[in-house]
């Protein structure tokens, strides 16, 4: 592949520097399209997935996606020749947008060298032990309520509830809450409900129907069913959050030793201003 197809391919910009990786093609890659004699191989078709995956549609699978991310790349390199004729590559312009992105991958490389390197099981188990061992005992709730919009509604509701008739027949046929079907809102700790609704809750015995609760919303009557000690959830169900911070503060980690061992100056402010001034998060890479 011709120098002038590298530069052209990273003016166009839609695909990004990625794409020089390109211009070096394996033996086995196998041609899929060529465009007035400039080939589109099946390792563009990958670095394309790689770099415009999420914006693809997501009912585009298999077969589809290849298709249209072909159609792409035949339209990329039509744009590109005409670019090229145009020698939009030998202009300053392009020069610095160049050398821009060209860091910008370095950055990306590096990033996610680290962020493989990070992301091990050990440490994503290490983090995620940490994490459960930091979490505070804590109470959760199931409970039903009814919402009526007052005092005099929520003691009538109450007092059908005592005489013995379903709770869930009553909140069907009273309450103003539509999201808690029959009144049953699942489980849940104090904090999630406004602070009258909580207290209420946290003071209750299981079985036990509350007296008229005023809140922001109106007047709740309360059954409350269960409480349990609220559990951490377990590493399968939150491995890719774990994942995440592990590899992003690695990634944080290594930008504050770079800032602290380099000198930057600044001149869009003053210089204590400058100092005082965090870092910002790494930038994300993919792994």
């Amino acid at each position: 592949m011709s120098n002038a197809r590298k530069f052209a391919r990273v003016a166009l910009g839609a695909i990004g520097v990625a794409l020089l990786a390109a211009a070096v093609q394996p033996a086995q890659a196998k041609v899929l399209a060529k465009v007035n004699g400039v080939e589109i191989t099946d390792d563009d078709l990958k670095i394309a997935l790689e770099d415009l995956g999420p914006g693809i549609p997501r009912q585009l699978e298999g077969k589809a996606r290849d298709s249209y991310l072909l159609d792409f790349l035949i339209d990329e390199q039509l744009v590109v020749q005409k670019a090229q004729a145009d020698k939009l590559a030998e202009t300053p312009d392009f020069a610095k947008k160049l050398a821009y992105l060209r860091d910008k991958a370095l950055m990306e490389t590096l990033l996610g060298d680290v962020a493989k390197q990070a992301a091990t099981d050990a440490a994503i188990k290490a983090t995620y032990d940490e994490a459960a061992k930091a979490q505070k005992p804590e109470t959760e709730y199931h409970a039903h309520h009814i919402l009526v919009a007052n005092e005099d509604d929520a003691k009538k509701a109450l007092a059908r509830l005592k005489s013995g008739e379903d709770f869930g027949k009553v909140a069907a046929e009273l309450s103003k809450d539509p999201g808690s079907k029959g009144g049953d809102l699942g489980w849940f700790t104090k904090d999630r409900m406004v602070p009258e609704f909580g207290d209420a809750v946290a003071k209750m015995k299981p079985g036990e129907l509350s007296e008229p609760v005023k809140s922001q919303f109106g007047w709740h009557v309360i059954k409350l069913d269960e409480t349990r000690p609220k559990t951490f959830p377990p590493l399968d169900q939150i491995r890719e959050q774990v994942e995440r911070y592990v590899v992003q503060k690695a990634q944080s980690d290594l930008v504050m030793k770079l800032r602290e061992g380099a000198k930057i100056e600044r001149t869009d402010q003053p210089a204590d201003a400058a100092k005082d001034a965090k870092a910002p998060a790494a930038p994300a890479a993919k792994k």
